[in-house]
C-alpha cells in the first residue's frame, strides 16, 4: 500500500481524446491520458481534462494533431519542434504550452516546464491542465502549500478534473498529513474514473487510518 507514497499524476496526451473534438475545434487544455493506472511515481491517468476549446481552422487543427501524435509516439525532439511551430503560427493556445511543459518536466527541465505552464496560464488562468502541471512542479520543489493551491484552483475551475483530485489526495496524505482530506479527494477521483482497484485499496487503508486516529482522539478527550 506504500507504493503510492511518492507520486502525482502528470497527464500526457492521448490523440484520440486530447487532440480534436470536432471538425473545426481543437482541445487545448493540454493533456488527456495513456491508460496507465496510478502507481506512485509520475504516471498518467485515463482521465481527459475538461478542456478549453477554441475555434480554429482545419489547418491549425491538423498541425496540432501532428504534434500530438508525434508526442504520443515518443519522438520528443520532433514533437517539441512541431509544438513550437504551432505556437509561432497560432499563438494564444494554452494546450501547446502545457504539452511542452509536460515534455520538459519529464526530461527534468523544471524551469523550462514552469515557464511553459505560466505561459499557458497567462492565456487561460483557469486552465485545469496547466494548473495541474503547476502543482506537480511546485510539489517537486517542496512547495506543498502552493501546490495545493494550484490543484484546488484546478478543481474549482473544473470539478470533474480527476487528475487534480488524485494529486490532492497524494499531497494531503503524504506531505500535508491531512488524511481525511486525502480520503475525500481519492473518493472523488474514484467516482470520476470508475472502479480503480489500486485506488480502492488506498481508500480502504485511509478509512482505517482515519477511524483509528478518531478513536485515539476520542480516547484522549
Amino acid at each position: 500500500m506504500w507504493l503510492r507514497r511518492c507520486i502525482d499524476l502528470g497527464g500526457t496526451l492521448n490523440p484520440g481524446r486530447g487532440a480534436a473534438v470536432a471538425s473545426l475545434t481543437i482541445l487545448l487544455a493540454g493533456c488527456a491520458a495513456s491508460g496507465t493506472k496510478p502507481e506512485k511515481s509520475e504516471v498518467e491517468s485515463e482521465v481527459a481534462p475538461a478542456p478549453v476549446v477554441f475555434e480554429v481552422s482545419p489547418e491549425a487543427q491538423a498541425l496540432y494533431e501532428q504534434a500530438v501524435w508525434t508526442m504520443a509516439s515518443g519522438d520528443i525532439v520532433d514533437a517539441e519542434l512541431r509544438l513550437k511551430e504551432f505556437l509561432l503560427q497560432y499563438p494564444g493556445y494554452p494546450g501547446a504550452h502545457v504539452n511542452l511543459a509536460i515534455m520538459y518536466r519529464e526530461n527534468g527541465d523544471t524551469d523550462a516546464a514552469m515557464a511553459e505552464v505560466e505561459a499557458a496560464l497567462a492565456i487561460d488562468p483557469n486552465n485545469p491542465a496547466a494548473l495541474n502541471q503547476k502543482g506537480l512542479l511546485l510539489r517537486k520543489n517542496g512547495k506543498f502549500v502552493e501546490a495545493e493551491a494550484a490543484y484546488l484552483k484546478a478543481v474549482t475551475a473544473s470539478p470533474d478534473y480527476a487528475l487534480a483530485h488524485y494529486n490532492l489526495g497524494v499531497l494531503n496524505e503524504l506531505y500535508l498529513q491531512q488524511l481525511d482530506v486525502a480520503l475525500q479527494h481519492y473518493e472523488v477521483y474514484q467516482s470520476l474514473v470508475g472502479e480503480d482497484e489500486q485506488v480502492g485499496k488506498w481508500i480502504t487503508d485511509l478509512k482505517r487510518r482515519v477511524a483509528a486516529n478518531q478513536r485515539t482522539s476520542n480516547a484522549s478527550d
